[in-house]
C-alpha cells in the first residue's frame, strides 16, 4: 500500500454525500478532515487489512472497488461484500475489535483512513456526525440482510439478476448510469459470492445476453431491459438520476 497525497479533501470529494461528511456543516467537515488526512492507494490484488488485524480504522473508499472475504475454519473462503466508492469498510470489526475478514482491492483503489478512536471523540462533540455513524451501522446491517435474502433465493438466475440490479442501483446513487457499468470483480468472485460455480455464472451471463436483458463486453455490462431484469430479480428499479 502506498500513501497518496491528500490533494483531494472531504469538501471537494466526488462521493462526499455518500460518506461520513453527508449532512455536516463545513466547520465540522474541517474538524473531520483534521483526523482523516491519511489517504492510501491500494494496487489491484493488495489487501487493505487482513483477518485477525486489530480494529483501528474505518476505511472510506474514494475510488475503485474492494471485496471482503471471510476465511472459514476449514480454509474455505467466502466473498461477503463488493464495496464501491462512497462506502465504508471495517464496520464489522467494531464489536470484537478484530477484523473477521480481509479486504482486497479488485482494481487500483484509493481510500481515506478514519481512526475510529478519534472519530468517536469527535462524534461526541458533533451530534450530526454521531447520527451519521449510527446510520452507517444501520446500513451495514441492511446490506447483511440483503446478502442473506440474495443467497436464499432459489434459482441461480434470480441470484445473478439480483446482484446486477443491486450494483446498478448503487451506481445510480453515485450519479452514474444504472444501465452501463464495469464489473471489477472476476466471475470466480461473483460465483463465490452467489454460492454458484463459475461455469454457471458464465452460462447465465450468456443466457441473459441471448434473451436481450444485457449486453456483455469483457467486464462491461450494459443493461438493455432494466424492468425485465428487475422482475427476474424480484426487485423494484425506480432509480433517481437514471441515465
Amino acid at each position: 500500500m502506498i500513501n497518496s497525497p491528500a490533494a483531494i479533501s472531504c469538501s471537494n470529494c466526488s462521493v462526499r454525500r455518500l460518506c461520513l461528511p453527508a449532512g455536516l456543516a463545513q466547520k465540522d467537515i474541517d474538524r473531520l478532515e483534521n483526523i482523516t488526512r491519511r489517504k492510501k492507494l491500494i494496487k489491484a490484488g493488495e489487501t487493505l487489512y487482513r483477518s485477525g488485524d486489530p480494529f483501528q480504522n474505518l476505511y472510506a473508499i474514494r475510488s475503485g472497488s474492494l471485496k471482503t472475504v471471510v476465511i472459514a475454519a476449514d480454509g474455505d473462503t467466502q466473498v461477503t461484500h463488493f464495496a464501491l466508492p462512497g462506502e465504508l469498510l471495517g464496520l464489522d470489526a467494531y464489536s470484537s475489535r478484530i477484523h473477521p475478514s480481509y479486504a482486497e482491492a479488485l482494481e487500483d483503489s484509493s481510500v481515506c483512513l478514519l481512526p475510529f478512536g478519534h472519530l468517536e471523540i469527535l462524534a461526541q462533540q458533533v451530534p450530526a456526525l454521531q447520527q451519521q455513524i449510527y446510520s452507517l451501522f444501520s446500513e451495514e446491517l441492511r446490506q447483511e440482510n440483503e446478502i442473506l435474502m440474495l443467497l436464499g433465493k432459489r434459482s441461480a438466475d434470480t441470484r445473478l439478476a439480483a446482484l446486477l440490479i443491486n450494483i446498478s442501483s448503487r451506481y445510480a446513487r453515485r450519479g452514474y448510469s444504472p444501465r452501463e457499468f464495469v464489473l471489477s470483480m472476476p466471475r470466480t468472485d461473483i460465483a463465490n459470492y452467489l454460492g454458484l460455480t463459475a461455469e454457471t455464472v458464465s452460462r447465465l451471463f450468456s443466457r441473459f445476453q441471448r434473451e436481450g436483458l444485457i449486453k456483455v463486453s469483457g467486464r462491461t455490462i450494459e443493461i438493455l431491459d432494466l424492468l425485465a431484469l428487475s422482475d427476474l430479480a424480484g426487485t423494484h428499479c425506480g432509480y433517481e438520476g437514471e441515465q
